[in-house]
């Protein structure tokens, strides 16, 4: 996967996540700054199952298949309990 279409795909996902900890959302951006996708990526989903904050369907499966193209398929593996219809 392209290196820069990751870190967009990324903040795109944090920019419509429910996530709202102004904390948090700075820290992936920040990660995402230095070139850490796979931790920017896994701290989006790990906030998301630790907070147990409600997402689409669609949402979940751009998560679905950037964990995929990051090779992270671990880090969304419990978030499908999470989506909304």
């Amino acid at each position: 996967m392209d290196f820069r279409q990751a870190q967009a795909d990324i903040l795109a996902l944090l920019d419509e996540s429910p996530i709202t900890s102004s904390d948090v959302r700075s820290d992936v951006r920040e990660l995402v700054q230095v070139g850490e996708i796979g931790l920017a990526f896994d701290t989006i989903c790990s906030w998301l199952f630790e907070d147990s904050l409600a997402i689409s369907r669609s949402f979940y499966e751009r998560l679905r298949v950037l964990a995929n193209d990051l090779e992270e398929p671990a880090a969304v593996e419990r978030l499908d309990e999470l989506v909304v219809d």
